[in-house]
């Protein structure tokens, strides 16, 4: 009521609530688990005259399936027909727009000057489900919901594409996250899967978030998600109604039933409504739609199996669900079916038994497709699959079709036998794959190959095929572990007929898939339906439970056991037609395949060897090789283990970051180096002496680094030598300059992966540099006109500096310094000569000390031996004078006798001194006088006018003195 007063009157109006106005609802439990049931005004203005709060049921309380809690009694009810409820959970089955309580955005990348919008890379509805997006932006799609008890989440999921990062996690109250190891999805197998996680109580929320990342000009293929059911919230107070094409048609279901094919239904139906005969409609399907008139490309051909006389019916069929109508004016009508023909042979391995079916021939034996024949002695059994005649679909082989959304379709008439040939068949859609999967149990090596060897091949596929084409199609090859496996190959737009190898590693790969694709563009028009692709012939070797279509030759065994087969020991090859074995040459290896003939002895290349097994050649990680005169000796044994190193950042077009990340194992009796691809749960391992993998930074994807796309540089080492060529690689001399004297030490490699643009494989080339500047193992460049390793997808090359690439150390490397001589101690030091080109090796000797004689000690030595020197001078001096001082006086003498007789000398008996004359000398001059005293008289013997007095003695005195 509301009370109002006009001119002094009150006036009472009344108004009545009806239970439209309101609803009820619980409040929040409290710590007992009570809660209280209260009335919710549908509009703000109305806040009088509601029901009384009330105490509702206990928060545990929960309703069954098909059933809901009526708020007015808080009571459960069955769903009435139409309408459906899940109990204790919501479901999310209608996907026109995004339901209420989802949120899906894009996130925006920036990358230092880069920066991408991603504001619309979110999930987009499409009716039935809702596809990821496409680009490299990160795209999320999220739920929150309260949980009063413990209950779970599931969904249904399409995932095929590789190239596309799918996680799903939950996050509770405190924002952690579910098992990180739980949270990538697995890639799709061929149609949708099935998630299921447990949620615990109280707030969670559920997160789908997908990148693409596809460097190829392809965009990769979306992630589609429907039927998402939420169990675990404490009550349902409605049932919901059924949606389109789906109905109940009794009360308190648990879900809807989808209408059947040529049927529809409306919103919340109880029963669907057939269509009218010139209308069709699928599964499931709201509304019907108008037929339209057959064409040549509605119906396709086929063979019937073979009859008891070997002929076959060409038969004519309308692809199925057939949607066209014959009876439209401009109709064609289906051919007329029935014409004999011979039928093809078997395939090899097969022979035709009384029936004219071919049946595969028992063990040991062969056959070419007419009669089994039994291998010979020496021979072995080729076993694998080789099918080249197609009358009827192989047992192992499955065909199905896609649509372009990967929405299953309830035909399977992607490709029919064709007698010579497999081809794919029209389909509803120009954009709809046409698949065809060939599965195997596994690989058996045959006895002639080593089994230990990891290096060697399991198995090889080859096929033969053709596609014509008016538009952009396109045929996939792929292999691995499911339909929807790793792309191998893809070829575009025509191709003649053409052979295709694929060598097998991995007893993982047991699944091939050739999916068709006539255009990308999504159109209802079948504009291109006469495009198709054929397969004439795949022959896949080794394979467990596989037939024989030749023998082969294997040894004998040395005694007995004529019919017996054996291998080879190591290192031996068998001798044409007669099943011996042989030594190969030292140093040689054998080809992987059956070693017949000496040709199978292959050489190792230079400073490589032979293993034990001969099947691959190695490096000891040690090198001796000449070098301007000198021995230079080399040990890589720190280089040997696997080494990883990645290129610089790189960007999609999209702003997407991402490195090449590469792994070597590059000599010595090591593990191969592996690369992971780590995105899905398949966790495909390549292993070899070099692989690639992509890697997408973990702060791109906020929880992990993301590695992808592996592939095989190289699995063989083929030499390592210092020239910048060997075997037709080139190591691009010219973008590693020389930077010393010393020759680079080049590794080659090859791969024997074959594909579309390196059909003769891969190959690398590592140049190991010496730098004694680097310490760190990883140091390795990459060209720098070819940042990503390599110019043409197939030859890569690498430059890895390092202390260890350098020659190890010898007497040459060091010089001795002397010291000087200190106090009786002189030191002889050993330093290395700069700059140092080498490592490891002999170590620089020990300083010596020897004893030394000090600078004081000879100059005393020196004073005193000049000294001795003087005198001795002196003395020869003097006497040198005493025998001049004789002559003189026999001169004068001369002279004096001379003066007699004018202007003539007299005559002399002799020139020479006369006998007796030095005793008179001696006499007169040596008298016994002190030295000085003769040093005096010396000195007056010059008179003052500067003459010499020369005493004279007469014969007087002579006499006196002999007297």
């Amino acid at each position: 009521t509301q009370r109002q007063t006009l001119d002094n009157c009150t006036v009472f109006v009344c108004f009545i609530i009806l239970q439209s106005d309101y609803h009820f609802e619980y409040t929040d439990c409290d710590v007992l688990g009570s809660r209280w049931r209260v009335a919710i005004p549908n509009k703000p203005e109305t806040c009088t005259g509601l029901p009384d709060p009330v105490k509702g049921t206990h928060c545990t309380f929960s309703c069954n399936e098909g059933e809901f809690l009526d708020m007015r009694t808080q009571e459960c009810q069955k769903c009435v027909a139409g309408t459906y409820s899940l109990g204790t959970g919501v479901a999310f089955d209608e996907w026109d727009t995004l339901p209420i309580g989802f949120v899906s955005h894009g996130i925006s990348m920036n990358f230092g000057d880069t920066h991408t919008n991603c504001s619309n890379s979110t999930w987009i509805p499409k009716g039935d489900y809702i596809a990821s997006n496409t680009d490299e932006c990160t795209s999320t799609l999220s739920y929150a919901v309260s949980l009063k008890k413990p209950g779970s989440v599931a969904f249904q999921y399409f995932y095929p594409d590789n190239h596309m990062f799918f996680e799903f996690y939950v996050q509770n109250d405190q924002c952690q996250s579910t098992d990180s190891q739980r949270r990538w999805m697995k890639i799709s197998e061929s149609d949708w899967d099935y998630h299921f996680v447990q949620l615990n109580s109280g707030n969670n929320v559920l997160y789908w978030r997908t990148t693409g990342f596809s460097l190829a000009a392809n965009t990769a293929k979306p992630v589609l998600l429907k039927n998402i059911a939420i169990s675990g919230v404490s009550y349902t107070s409605e049932c919901f109604h059924c949606k389109p094409g789906t109905y109940s048609d009794k009360p308190g279901a648990a879900r809807c039933v989808p209408c059947p094919a040529n049927s529809y239904s409306n919103k919340g139906a109880t029963a669907c409504q057939p269509c009218e005969a010139d209308k069709y409609s699928g599964t499931g399907s709201g509304t019907c739609l108008q037929r339209p008139p057959c064409t040549t490309t509605d119906y396709f051909y086929t063979h019937t199996p073979c009859d008891s006389s070997g002929q076959t019916q060409l038969m004519y069929k309308w692809i199925e669900p057939k949607i066209c109508s014959e009876s439209v004016e401009g109709a064609v009508q289906l051919p007329a079916s029935g014409e004999m023909m011979a039928c093809p042979p078997c395939n090899p391995g097969f022979f035709s038994n009384n029936t004219s079916t071919c049946e595969p021939c028992p063990h040991g034996f062969y056959s070419n497709g007419t009669e089994c024949s039994e291998c010979p002695a020496g021979m072995e059994p080729v076993v694998g699959f080789e099918y080249k005649w197609w009358n009827k679909m192989p047992s192992n082989m499955r065909s199905s079709v896609f649509s372009s959304e990967y929405r299953s379709m309830e035909r399977s008439t992607g490709w029919e036998v064709a007698g010579d040939y497999i081809y794919t068949t029209p389909s509803n859609q120009d954009s709809d794959y046409m698949m065809l999967t060939l599965t195997v149990p596994g690989y058996s090596l045959p006895h002639s190959l080593s089994e230990e060897n990891e290096r060697v091949q399991l198995s090889r596929i080859t096929f033969v095929f053709e596609t014509k084409c008016t538009a952009d199609c396109k045929l996939y090859f792929m292999a691995g572990q499911s339909e929807w496996s790793n792309i191998v190959e893809s070829w575009s737009g025509s191709m003649g007929k053409q052979s295709y190898s694929y060598l097998i590693k991995s007893n993982n790969t047991v699944s091939f898939t050739w999916g068709f694709q006539r255009t990308g563009i999504f159109s209802t028009k079948n504009e291109y339906s006469s495009d198709y692709a054929k397969i004439y012939s795949v022959h896949l070797t080794n394979v467990i439970g596989g037939v024989a279509s030749e023998c082969r030759q294997c040894a004998l065994a040395a005694v007995g056991s004529e019919s017996a087969c054996v291998p080879c020991p190591p290192g031996h090859y068998m001798l044409n037609g007669t099943g011996v074995c042989k030594s190969c040459p030292s140093n040689t290896i054998i080809r992987p395949e059956q070693a017949i003939g000496k040709q199978a002895c292959i050489p190792c290349g230079p400073n490589t060897y032979s293993n034990e097994g001969r099947s691959a050649c190695m490096s000891d990680c040690t090198l001796a090789l000449h070098h301007k005169g000198e021995m230079l000796n080399y040990d890589f044994f720190p280089l040997a283990n696997v080494t990883s190193f990645q290129s610089s950042p790189r960007f999609t077009s999209k702003g997407l970051q991402y490195f090449h990340h590469f792994n070597v194992a590059l000599c010595g009796n090591r593990a191969l180096a592996s690369c992971v691809e780590n995105v899905t749960e398949s966790k495909r391992d390549v292993k070899g002496d070099i692989c690639q993998s992509t890697v997408v930074p973990s702060e791109v994807r906020g929880q992990s680094v993301v590695s992808s796309q592996p592939f095989n540089i190289g699995d063989t080492l083929i030499g390592v030598t210092t020239d910048v060529k060997f075997d037709d690689i080139s190591s691009l001399d010219g973008n590693f300059l020389v930077e010393s004297e010393l020759p680079d030490v080049i590794f080659y490699y090859r791969s024997r992966e074959t594909t579309q643009a390196c059909k003769n494989g891969r190959s690398a080339s590592i140049r190991l540099r010496c730098d004694p500047t680097v310490t760190l193992k990883n140091h390795v460049s990459l060209p720098s006109n070819c940042s990503e390793g390599t110019c043409d997808g197939c030859s890569f090359h690498f430059l890895w500096r390092s202390q260890y690439a350098c020659p190890l150390c010898s007497e040459r490397n060091y010089k001795e310094i002397v010291s000087a001589c200190i106090q009786g101690i002189q030191r002889t030091t050993y330093v290395w000569q700069q700059p140092l080109r080498c490592t490891g090796g002999v170590s620089l000797p020990p300083q010596k000390i020897s004893a030394c004689v000090t600078l004081d000690f000879w100059l005393k030595f020196g004073v005193s031996i000049g000294t001795v020197a003087a005198l001795l001078l002196i003395t020869i001096s003097c006497y040198f004078w005493k025998r001049t001082r004789k002559l003189q006086y026999k001169y004068s003498r001369l002279m004096m006798t001379a003066g007699d007789k004018e202007c003539e000398l007299p005559a002399a008996d002799s020139c020479a001194i006369m006998e007796g004359e030095d005793a008179e000398d001696d006499l007169i001059y040596l008298s016994k006088k002190s030295f000085f005293t003769k040093i005096k008289s010396f000195s007056r013997e010059r008179t003052s006018d500067g003459f010499d007095s020369v005493p004279l003695k007469s014969s007087a005195a002579q006499e006196m003195e002999m007297n």
